[in-house]
């Protein structure tokens, strides 16, 4: 008795090459051929509402997600006079900071110029929190507001993985890129008592944002004494 052929819907099937901008010249088919379908590659594609392009720099998804941004701080802006501080603030946060938390693990190792689009979407949040005024200087009313700058929340998402891979608490796939150098190194360093991590060698500019490298790199950028003390995860949510 022949199995019932599942049929591919082609509207909704994406394909991608991801590599090197070398990588992908050398590439010339430009379709998919399947037994039912035929799926042409794209340069952009949506994966769980998070916009990948082939070279994986992620300017699409930043690009997405300012103008998502910026759409909700000019409706809420519209609307500020009826709100109390208290509610105004909560709606920067709903519709605003959680956005730019959304998967801001995936934005490790971007451009400062693609993270500053961000960074200015954020300041501009700040600015509709507290009544800022665009010549003041941003640092001050982000401490104030216990808000971290956008490269510092990726650095602390990516720190927090770490942590998780540490304790047992990450996926499996996570964990196995959770290597002291206590434990790859032939000799022992003075590295070893630190609580540093080993990063690997990448030879591509992509494969450098991986969680292999950014992991690692984002634990040994912060102090020893956070490195090596029992803080825990609970004090990171």
């Amino acid at each position: 008795m022949a199995r019932n052929r599942l049929k591919l819907n082609e509207d909704k099937t994406q394909v991608i090459w991801l590599g090197t901008c070398q990588q992908l010249d050398k590439f010339v088919v430009q379709t998919l051929e399947l037994q039912n379908a035929m799926v042409p590659f794209s340069y952009v594609v949506n994966d769980l509402g998070v916009l990948l392009d082939s070279e994986f720099t992620m300017a699409n998804q930043i690009a997405e997600l300012s103008r998502s941004c910026f759409f909700h701080l000019r409706r809420l802006r519209s609307i500020k006079q009826s709100l109390t501080p208290d509610a105004n603030k909560t709606l920067v946060h709903a519709f605003v900071s959680n956005r730019l938390d959304c998967c801001k693990s995936l934005l490790a190792g971007v451009s400062n110029q693609l993270l500053q689009r961000l960074q200015v979407v954020q300041n501009a949040a700040a600015r509709l929190v507290t009544g800022a005024k665009r010549s003041e200087h941003m640092s001050p009313i982000l401490r104030d507001l216990h808000w971290l700058p956008v490269r510092q929340r990726i650095v602390f998402k990516t720190a927090v993985l770490v942590y998780k891979c540490q304790h047992g608490m990450a996926p499996e796939y996570l964990q196995v890129y959770y290597q002291p150098t206590s434990t790859v190194a032939c000799r022992r360093l003075r590295s070893a008592d630190s609580g540093r991590l080993a990063i690997p060698r990448i030879r591509t500019s992509y494969g450098d944002r991986s969680f292999a490298v950014q992991g690692p790199r984002s634990w040994n950028s912060l102090p020893a004494e956070l490195r090596t003390s029992g803080w825990t995860c609970s004090d990171a949510n």
